[in-house]
């Protein structure tokens, strides 16, 4: 244990070196287009910025100063960013230092979980290092979002189960890491049934009841008080972007949607999910022809399961577009699966390769997949802070000298509320539950919603909007008038 422990730190600081000194290029070359301030590559960052700031300074969790509002997707990445701005003031970089300090923690579990895989540096520190750009992880510290501490908790939760024997730690840590997924990312839950119905398989009743108590607990609780406050029991962004299953007459609409148009005919979910789940595919496969008893498969292949079903389940219902940041958990957790399973091709390539054809195919597709997201964030993290920086940070700058307290209608609604005093209606639904009749489920604008625009923005007597023309699918209302335009 000792040995593998040392490895594990020695693994540990080279894989810090090397991945840090890629987040510090990209910080640098993102800065160097923006007058040195760094900005997030996603103006999500500072919806949570705002909230943060709104409820230590103001005590309000609300997008804006004057009223509740349920507009972060993660409460609990939210709340402990407020919490910092209380301690340290009101900086725009406290999410920033906040991945980094996760992200070191992903570094150290991700060692140690690797190191007694390996048991030597050089494959503890290639294992690592391809988890963390699989997951796209310096694309997600760099973005100032929840997705890190996210990741960083189902490491903890994988490494915790790991060891259930082995240290006495690894219980509490397991269930600890449960309570706190649920309020980080509501798609946790597909993972607390998923992992609890597999937990059942191999007879496991007391814990499959543990995990699912430890999971949706928390998260009932916060539904609970979200419900007494506007009426949705879940966040407003789950409600806007969220997949619903109803039982009414547009149920086998719906249901064709979740099969078809988000699983079988998506194709990021090709992209992203397909290959992992064929590598899971033929282990599991492969034991299942060995081995008579299927308890002992699905011990085996305890994790390979239960990832290949969470991701099937995250693209029926939540979603795999964005920069990457909501499937790097998944991600995250196939590697930490697939890697020990496949060690051989680390330390002796040449004939893994020989005797594992199929399965070396899908590694190098998997490998091909890393590259292709390597350089999606690339161009991202090149750019991304620039056109925030001028298109939202710029538009926050004018509202707060020319509109700081007045009413203003937007769609893209993080930095001018983060920067700005104003009073906001966002379109869109994630600041304004006025709008999410309108809205949820994804649905399309239509003369309803320019009705109600126009009545609602006249009767409260909104005095501008910040917004892109073609958000509004054709339904800008009438009276509006276009006083300027900016250009991408």
């Amino acid at each position: 244990m000792s040995s593998s422990r040392n490895i594990g730190l020695q693994s540990f600081f080279l894989s810090l070196f090397v991945f840090f000194g890629i987040c510090i290029f990209y910080y640098i070359l993102s800065i160097s287009k923006t007058d040195g301030q760094y900005v997030y590559p996603l103006d999500d960052a500072y919806i949570h910025l705002a909230i943060a700031k709104n409820f230590a300074l103001h005590d309000v969790w609300g997008i804006t100063r004057y009223g509740f509002s349920s507009t972060s997707s993660s409460p609990l990445f939210t709340f402990m960013i407020s919490f910092l701005i209380q301690v340290f003031g009101n900086h725009d970089q406290i999410p920033l230092y906040f991945n980094i300090a996760f992200a070191l923690g992903i570094l150290y579990f991700l060692s140690m979980y690797y190191g007694e895989t390996f048991r030597n540096v050089r494959n503890t520190v290639l294992a690592t290092l391809v988890t963390l750009f699989f997951a796209v992880l310096h694309l997600q510290v760099l973005s100032g979002m929840e997705h890190v501490f996210q990741v960083f908790l189902f490491i903890v939760n994988i490494y915790s189960f790991s060891n259930w024997n082995k240290s006495r730690m690894a219980v509490p840590a397991f269930y600890l890491s449960l309570i706190l997924m649920g309020l980080v990312r509501f798609e946790s839950m597909f993972y607390f049934v998923i992992l609890a119905g597999v937990l059942i398989t191999v007879k496991k009743w007391k814990n499959a009841l543990g995990v699912l108590i430890a999971g949706f607990v928390p998260v009932l609780l916060f539904c609970y008080f979200n419900y007494q406050q506007d009426g949705y029991f879940f966040p407003n962004s789950v409600v806007v972007k969220g997949t619903q299953l109803t039982l009414g007459s547009e149920m086998f609409v719906r249901l064709k949607t979740i099969f078809l148009d988000h699983l079988f005919l998506n194709k990021s979910f090709y992209k992203i999910g397909i290959f992992p789940i064929l590598i899971s595919t033929v282990f599991i496969c492969r034991d299942t022809i060995r081995n008579k008893f299927l308890k002992e498969v699905i011990i085996k292949n305890f994790f390979l399961i239960v990832f290949s079903l969470l991701m099937i389940c995250h693209a029926m219902f939540a979603d795999l577009k964005g920069m990457f940041r909501y499937e790097a958990y998944i991600l995250t957790g196939f590697c930490m699966a697939i890697i020990p399973r496949i060690s051989a091709l680390f330390s002796d390539y040449k004939s893994y390769i020989k005797g594992e054809k199929l399965i070396t195919i899908l590694v190098i597709m998997n490998i091909l997949l890393l590259f292709y997201k390597s350089w999606f964030a690339d161009r991202i993290l090149e750019n991304g802070g620039k056109n925030i920086y001028e298109q939202q940070i710029q538009s926050a700058r004018f509202l707060h000298t020319y509109y700081n307290t007045s009413k203003v209608v937007a769609n893209d609604i993080g930095a001018i509320s983060y920067y700005t005093d104003i009073h906001l209606l966002d379109i869109v639904g994630l600041g304004s539950v006025e709008m999410i009749p309108f809205t949820a489920d994804k649905r399309n604008l239509d003369e309803e919603f320019e009705n109600f625009l126009i009545q609602y923005t006249t009767n409260k007597k909104y005095e501008i909007a910040v917004i892109y023309d073609e958000w509004f699918q054709g339904h800008i209302p009438r009276n509006w008038k276009k006083n300027c335009r900016f250009e991408d």
